[in-house]
């Protein structure tokens, strides 16, 4: 067993290290606006379909794209940065702007053209309803 003297000092300078990291990371702006932020989403699925939901607030609808091609949808927008606050000094800054995104692909074929999306309150909610799978026909043959 080692015995070190307890130094206060150097607890105190590993702690002063850590703060001016993390002032250097929030005096960046560059940090918000290049950020392309990841849409957590939750998806769900019944009998007939698959049900995303995306908490996107305080999103105009108008400016969310979803797109579905090659089996994938991809939800994805952008959040602007409020102008009249740039010129403000920011103490806490936790609201982010830039670009969000997200693919999903889903394990059942789906019916692209009937895809329906919803927006209330700040939820977008995506029905993704499943194709019917054709049933194997049973071919009778007729005696003459």
């Amino acid at each position: 067993m080692k015995i070190v003297r307890w130094n206060p000092g150097l607890n105190m300078r590993w702690l002063n290290e850590f703060d001016r990291y993390v002032d250097r990371q929030l005096e960046r702006p560059s940090w918000y606006a290049d950020t392309n932020m990841g849409l957590a989403v939750d998806v769900s699925e019944n009998d007939d379909s698959f049900v995303v939901k995306a908490s996107v607030p305080g999103i105009n609808p108008e400016d969310v794209e979803i797109t579905f091609e090659d089996d994938v949808l991809t939800i994805k927008g952008e959040i602007a940065q409020d102008s009249e606050q740039e010129e403000e000094h920011f103490h806490i800054r936790e609201r982010w702007f830039g670009t969000f995104g997200r693919t999903l692909r889903f394990p059942a074929n789906v019916d692209a053209e009937a895809i329906e999306a919803t927006y209330d309150n700040g939820i977008l909610t995506l029905n993704v309803p499943k194709v019917e799978e054709e049933q194997p026909r049973r071919i009778e043959v007729k005696v003459s």
